[in-house]
């Protein structure tokens, strides 16, 4: 491990340095017993997989989880995203914190563990979408009152890349950059996508919608805020007509004229976020739509749990609450 170093990062230069001499080195062996111990916690509390029963229980000494009432058995990471990886729960936790709340590339952190490439890429994806579902579980449990009205902002269209998917990009010829490395392909119309942001107290929603931010209803984010916050509170936007069609009273503040109305009504921090999600975004050199739409949805449910401070075993909960939910 740590036989490759990163030559850029975005904790500057000096890293490479520090890695070459071994300074730093990863050992998942704690996080694995975390992990351990908080899927080996909910599967006590879910009903068996196979007889529906509330009787499943587990044992320090084994990995196993079985039913004093079938007497059927499985693995803690059974539909987990710990399951069936060549990843250890710990590698695979600190990968995502890595990718998640840093500026390093996959690539960049996969030169930092054994896998290649494709299998960091690839259990990192399949990790995100878990992560993605189970936040909302997880978020009904962390003790915190969100409050305040939800401000509302989007970035302007952003252009999916294929990243080796069909039709292929071919340069220069289809609008990418002529810059040496990954190029940004531009897309037809219907491959733009617009971020929006909610962002009400703590909470951060990001989604991407279809198409212009000037002639598409940006609606659904807010209803996913709504959602998240119970109750969703007031609403402001600033003059972009796609905020007209919503079905919500909202307040609005017109930049042409000022940032903050008398009353105090403003979007000033829901965009301050861009300026944290640019860089965030730039590391992967362009994204194809799925991963886009995946990465932002990621970046904003990581920021809100730091900002809630939330511990590391509400993470893990967020990786495999969502399969015990289904389990019920």
């Amino acid at each position: 491990m740590l036989v490759d170093v990163l030559q850029q990062t975005a904790f500057g230069g000096m890293l490479q340095e520090v890695v070459e001499r071994q300074a730093i080195v990863f050992r998942p062996e704690p996080l694995d017993a975390i992990v351990e111990q908080r899927c080996k916690h909910a599967w006590e509390q879910t009903p068996c997989p196979k007889c529906g029963e509330t009787t499943l229980q587990t044992r320090d000494d084994s990995p196993r989880v079985w039913c004093r009432n079938c007497r059927y058995s499985f693995t803690y990471t059974r539909n987990t995203p710990f399951e069936n990886t060549s990843l250890s729960p710990g590698d695979l936790l600190l990968i995502f914190i890595l990718y998640a709340d840093t500026l390093l590339s996959i690539n960049q952190i996969a030169q930092l563990f054994e896998p290649c490439y494709d299998t960091v890429h690839t259990q990192l994806r399949e990790g995100e979408a878990a992560f993605e579902r189970g936040f909302p579980l997880v978020w009904e449990r962390i003790q915190h009152t969100v409050e305040g009205a939800t401000q509302i902002d989007e970035t302007g269209a952003k252009c999916s890349g294929y990243k080796g998917q069909s039709p292929p990009r071919d340069g220069l010829s289809r609008g990418g950059s002529g810059d040496p490395g990954r190029s940004r392909w531009e897309g037809a119309p219907g491959d733009k996508l617009t971020l929006v942001a909610a962002r009400r107290d703590v909470l951060r929603v990001i989604s991407a919608e279809e198409g212009s931010a000037y002639d598409e209803n940006l609606g659904p984010v807010i209803e996913e805020a709504g959602d998240l916050s119970q109750p969703l509170g007031e609403i402001w936007t600033d003059e972009l007509p796609a905020y007209q069609k919503m079905n919500h009273d909202h307040r609005t503040v017109v930049h042409d004229d000022e940032y903050v109305t008398e009353d105090g009504v403003h979007t000033n921090q829901v965009e301050c976020l861009w300026s944290l999600i640019e860089p965030w975004l730039e590391k992967f050199r362009g994204l194809s739509k799925p991963g886009l739409e995946q990465s932002v949805r990621t970046y904003g449910f990581v920021r809100t749990l730091n900002l809630v401070g939330a511990p590391l075993h509400s993470l893990i909960d967020c990786f495999a609450l969502n399969v015990f939910h289904q389990t019920r």
